[in-house]
């Protein structure tokens, strides 16, 4: 049966076939450990899509036990390990036109959301100032205070397009879970603690911005150039029909 699966090197979504998705499980010789029989879980998939066709591996190290037999991963045993190790982190792909630090930011983010969610929340709080001052020109002392502002260019209609109530709602929303207000308050050089869960709340984030600001804004601008180069030609080639008919002495 095949999977639904987007591959986080190109982030295109695929249905996986069996041949294209393998799993193995290798049980660890060592007896007599504190953590008990352990073993590895590895799960390879293989993209599709032309142009990239990149692996994609996940490691699991949890307990183990010998069943039908074969080793296999107890159910609610203990994981010790489970993340992809190829790519690292889970990431999305960002288009170039957004600038660079603020990929940097959100993918390193990604990369060490479960290792250290406090060093990951504070670079998507850099990530998400760095985006506010980039794309809206409003630059505070603090971040709180550059998010107040950005309400209030809404409200009074001088905000970039793109930026609408609802973005400024899931802003709030998100600053209103759990310890993030607070968070927010702060530097945002300063870290603090976070669990996984909230600092995954700011990546969703990051990735809505990335999209609603930068990705539809670069897609309006596409149109825009479209619609221009139309009317160019459409405009070349009334000139020319007129151009026509006035050495033909005005016959149409």
């Amino acid at each position: 049966m095949a999977m639904n699966w987007t591959c986080p090197h190109c982030g295109t979504p695929q249905a996986v076939v069996n041949e294209k998705r393998k799993s193995y499980i290798q049980r660890l010789f060592l007896d007599g450990q504190a953590e008990g029989k352990l073993a590895v879980a590895t799960l390879a998939i293989g993209c599709s899509a032309q142009g990239c066709e990149k692996h994609t591996v996940h490691i699991l190290l949890g307990e183990s036990e010998y069943k039908n037999s074969q080793w296999r991963l107890v159910d609610g045993g203990s994981v010790y390990f489970n993340q992809p190790i190829f790519p690292q982190g889970a990431a999305k792909p960002q288009p170039d036109f957004i600038p660079q630090p603020l990929r940097d930011d959100y993918r390193e983010a990604c990369l060490i959301r479960d290792l250290s969610p406090k060093a990951a929340a504070t670079l998507v709080r850099r990530c998400l100032q760095g985006m506010i001052r980039d794309f809206t020109g409003i630059a505070k002392g603090r971040l709180i205070d550059e998010i107040r502002a950005l309400r209030t260019a809404v409200d009074e209609g001088k905000a970039p397009e793109g930026v609408s109530l609802d973005s400024i709602d899931a802003i709030d929303a998100v600053r209103e879970i759990g310890n993030i207000g607070a968070h927010m308050e702060k530097d945002i050089d300063i870290i603090v603690e976070v669990d996984p869960g909230e600092a995954q709340l700011l990546i969703d984030l990051v990735e809505m911005l990335f999209e609603e600001w930068y990705v539809q804004r670069h897609k309006r601008r596409e149109r825009l150039v479209a619609l221009t180069s139309v009317a160019k030609a459409k405009q070349i080639e009334m000139d020319a029909k007129k151009e026509l008919r006035a050495g033909d002495g005005g016959e149409p």
